[in-house]
Order: C-alpha cells, then structure tokens, then sequence
C-alpha cells in the first residue's frame, strides 16, 4: 500500500511539471504567432487590428481549445460534499478520509452554476496565472519602459496638464463609476439578483478605481506609427504612464477602507485614513524609486564602469529591479516606484552610460516590454475559458460599459476646459474627443482584477473588466486610424523638428521658457 502510494506520487509530480511544460509551450506557441501577425500586419500597413487585439484573439481560440478538449477528470472533483459544522471557510483544512488526515488550502469561492466537471481540470488550473505573476514579473518591465522611453522636453512642457488628467481624472472616473455601477448594483438587490450585503458601495468604488487605469498601448502605437501631433501624443502618454501608477495606490486605499459600523456608510475617520495611506504610499514609492535611480547616476558617473559596458548594463538593470523589489518589501507601491525610477534613471544615469550600454539599455527593456505585454494580452484571451469562476451578470455588464464611459467623458472635457483658461497653447476640441475616443482598458486593470478573486462580488467584477477591455481593444483600438482622418488631426510629424519650429516662432517674443512655465505650472496656479 505505502508502495503503491508512493508511486502515485512520483506519478502526480511527473504529471505537474509535464503539464508546466505544456503551458510554457503554449505560451510559447502564442507569442510566435503573434509576432508573425504584426510581421505580416506591418507589411501590409493593416490597421484595423492592433497586435495585441490579435494576441487576445489567438489566446481566446486557444483557450476554447484547452477547456474543451482536454479530458474531463475524476467525477469526484466536481462533487460538493456538505460540512454543517463549519460556519467558515477557514484558510487550512485538514480532512480524515478513512484514518488517513489530508490538507487541503482555501483558494475562492465558488457560485453554485460554477459547479461542474471542470473545476477539477488540472490543466485548466495550471493556465490560471497566480496574480503575483503579473504584478512581480510582467508589470514591471511594462512601466519601467514607459518611463524610460519618455520623452522629457514633451512631457514637462505638458506636465500640469499631464498630472490634472493623472491625477484629478483618476480620481474623478473612480467616483462616476462607483456611483454608476452602485445604482445598478441597487437595481440588481431589488430585483433579487444580488443581496444587499454582498456588494457594497465600497466594492463599487473599489471597481472604479481599478476601471480607471487606461492602456491606450494600442492608440499609442498607432499615434508612434503615424507621427501623429506631438502634444496629443504627449498628452495621452503622459496620462496613461501616471494614471496607471494612480490607480494602483487607488485601488489599495480603497480596498482598505474599513468603516466600524456600516459598510455603505460615510465614516470621515476611515476615508481620511484611507486618503493618508494614499498620499503616503505614493510619496514613499516616488522617493524610493527616485532614490535607487540617483544612486545608479552617481555610480555610473563617478566610477569607470564605462569601460565594462557589459557590468554597467547589469548593475543599472539590478538596480532599476532593487526600486520595485525595495518598495515591494517596504510595504509601499512597487509599480510607482519603477516608474518614477524609470524617469529619473532616463533623465540623469543615460547620460552617464556608454554608447554600447546607451543602446542595450533601450534594447533590453524595449524587448521586454514587448514580450511583457503580448504575454498578458494573450493571457487576457485565455482567460475567458481557463478562468473557471467567472459570473456573467447582464444587467452588471451593461451598467459598467456605460458607467466606464460617461466617467471617461466626466474626466476629459471638464478638465480640457479648466486647463484652457490657463494654457497658452489650447487643447482643441478635435484633441478632447481623440482622448475621450482612446480611454482604452488593459493589462493594468486586468491585473489588478484578477489579483482578487476570493469572493463573488469580485469574480463578477473580474468578467466585466475582461469584457470591457476586450470591447475597448478591438473596437477601440481599430478606429483609431478612421478617428484620425474623421478628427483631421495632423500626421506625420517630427518631434524635434515640430519642437524646433514652434521655438522659432516664439524667439521673436522671447516667449518660449514663460509658455513652457506656463503650461508645466498651471496645475499648481489653480
């Protein structure tokens, strides 16, 4: 019998790490499909599908394929076996089964129509990600490139626009979707679709932060391609790069925001708690971030590490990974703090590297980038059919689409007209609607869905959130060449040469340092 239990073990484990390389494989299949699609995408100029919409459509093919045919398991992995005694899911249980004591570990609950055949399918779980994956291995890369690949005259010359839209249209879109998506959560309650304590405001407010994170990665892409207008460019960059970072510290404030009493209730010491652990973690993050990138400056400045380009690529990528990892640690935001890390090392270390590490630098994370993000689009797709919890609630769904947006409306035209009045280079309205047009949802508020499941309310949100990025990304992402041309916003244009004529045209009033002045420090003059 011991002999017999043994070998069913070594069988088991041989099993798991067979099927971890089916699912490497797979990935792996995925990627170079998709590379070959923006191969023959690019070739053709073919616009109306962005790569990562393909790699989204490759992963909810594939992802089909897995839950239907691979083999069902044992019958008794989808039997519910009743425990009156227990009054909670307790996070261990240890389970005797004929004089022989098992554990088992909590992982979510579970809706009674989720009860199936499938729950026990090895392979299905195995293609569900542990979120920390994506916030500790794919994230990072993403947003250290954002910051890295800036473009600094661009970005600091629209910076008070940039931070009103990050910042005040983060916090705005949260609120608009929060209470949108609790007046349909009310309407579920009264018809008997929800009870009332299982979705509070709370957890609507919780939705709309997360809801908030745009990824415009495929607008943007678009906008690289074409040379579109430096400062619409700019002005989508730059809000996209910090309202992610935004809506992350957002998302955790809220998540802790804990009333004594009710729930639904306003309790000013718990909000105020709330809006401190945001100002604080976010302030900790950019310090610490900041902080390891002034310490790579002065490494590469003041030693010879030059003559090694292969250590200084090394030590600035370990230390660039320190940031995150370090504010990980420090119980702070890691995704803030390799962003403004980013910033920093663009802005001073770069100077400071050798041509050859210069390039690899760029390169290295480049390339990263890229695969980060075509593995988490391809996983979005998966996900649809590997996922084995998710609640389709109609009435929900419809009420997220249109609290998503109205809220992105709420945030760009209001703030569009406060800017003008200080702005000395007005944002036109052909500009507004593109920004309303490009409110595109993606690998942030995906991540950030799906790092909570445990509880209904929550798998309900991970759904919607999945279906609204795949919305936002194909329907989205295809108009945006028909937007351009519709919009008559212009193409084709240099960067520096467009900087060089406006500073020509501004010379003969010694205008150019009090716009950009004026443009950068508007924010703070309201």
């Amino acid at each position: 019998m011991e002999k017999l239990k043994k070998y069913l073990s070594v069988k088991d484990e041989d099993q798991f790490y067979h099927q971890g390389a089916v699912e490497l494989l797979v990935f792996n299949f995925l990627l170079i499909l998709t590379i070959l699609t923006i191969w023959l995408f690019k070739n053709h100029r073919f616009r109306f599908l962005h790569e990562t919409g393909g790699a989204m459509l490759y992963g909810l093919v594939m992802g089909l394929i897995i839950r239907y045919a691979t083999k069902a398991p044992d019958v008794e992995s989808g039997t519910v076996y009743e425990c009156e005694k227990l009054k909670s899911g307790p996070p261990t249980l240890l389970i005797n089964i004929t004089n022989q004591v098992y554990e088992y570990q909590y992982k979510r609950e579970i809706s009674h129509h989720n009860v199936n055949g499938h729950q026990g399918n090895a392979m299905l779980q195995k293609m569900t990600f542990d979120p920390s994956i994506f916030f500790n291995i794919l994230l990072p890369p993403i947003i250290f490139h954002a910051g890295y690949s800036l473009k600094k005259r661009h970005f600091f010359r629209n910076l008070g626009s940039i931070l009103t839209y990050a910042f005040l249209g983060t916090a705005i879109s949260c609120i608009v979707i929060g209470l949108i998506t609790y007046g349909f959560v009310k309407a579920m309650v009264h018809i008997g679709q929800l009870k009332g304590w299982e979705f509070h405001f709370t957890d609507c407010l919780f939705f709309g932060s997360l809801m908030s994170a745009t990824d415009p990665v495929t607008v943007l892409a678009i906008f690289h391609e074409l040379h579109v207008d430096t400062d619409l460019y700019t002005l989508l960059f730059g809000e996209s790069v910090l309202n992610d970072a935004v809506a992350i510290v957002l998302t955790y404030s809220i998540s802790i925001y804990s009333p004594k009493e009710n729930p639904n209730a306003f309790d000013a010491a718990a909000f105020f708690q709330s809006v401190g652990n945001f100002l604080g973690i976010f302030a900790g993050s950019f310090a610490m971030g900041s902080s390891y990138a002034v310490v790579t400056a002065l490494l590469t400045k003041f030693t010879k590490l030059c003559e090694f380009p292969m250590l200084e690529t090394g030590l600035f990528f370990l230390l660039s990974w320190s940031a995150f990892l370090s504010a990980e640690a420090a119980g702070l935001t890691g995704i803030v703090a390799v962003l403004f890390c980013g910033v920093t090392q663009a802005h001073y270390t770069y100077n400071n590297l050798s041509p050859d590490s210069k390039m690899r630098t760029k390169q290295l994370f480049e390339f990263m980038n890229f695969l980060a993000e075509n593995v988490i689009f391809c996983y979005m797709g998966l996900a649809l059919f590997t996922f084995q919890n998710h609640l389709f609630n109609p009435l929900f769904i419809f009420g997220a689409f249109v609290a998503v947006f109205v809220a992105r409306a709420c945030n760009i035209y209001p703030l569009s007209l406060l800017l003008n009045l200080g702005r000395k280079q007005k944002i036109p309205r052909n500009f507004q609607h593109m920004m309303m047009f490009s409110g595109l949802r993606g690998a942030i508020a995906f991540a950030l869905a799906i790092r909570d499941t445990e509880s209904q309310p929550k798998q309900m949100m991970f759904t919607t959130a999945l279906l609204i990025v795949f919305f936002t990304v194909w329907v989205f992402g295809g108009g945006t060449t028909p937007m351009l041309t519709w919009l008559q916003i212009r193409v084709g244009i240099d960067p520096d040469e467009d900087l060089k004529a406006e500073a020509a045209s501004q010379s003969s009033s010694n205008l150019d340092k009090n716009t950009t002045k004026a443009e950068s420090a508007w924010l703070f003059r309201i």
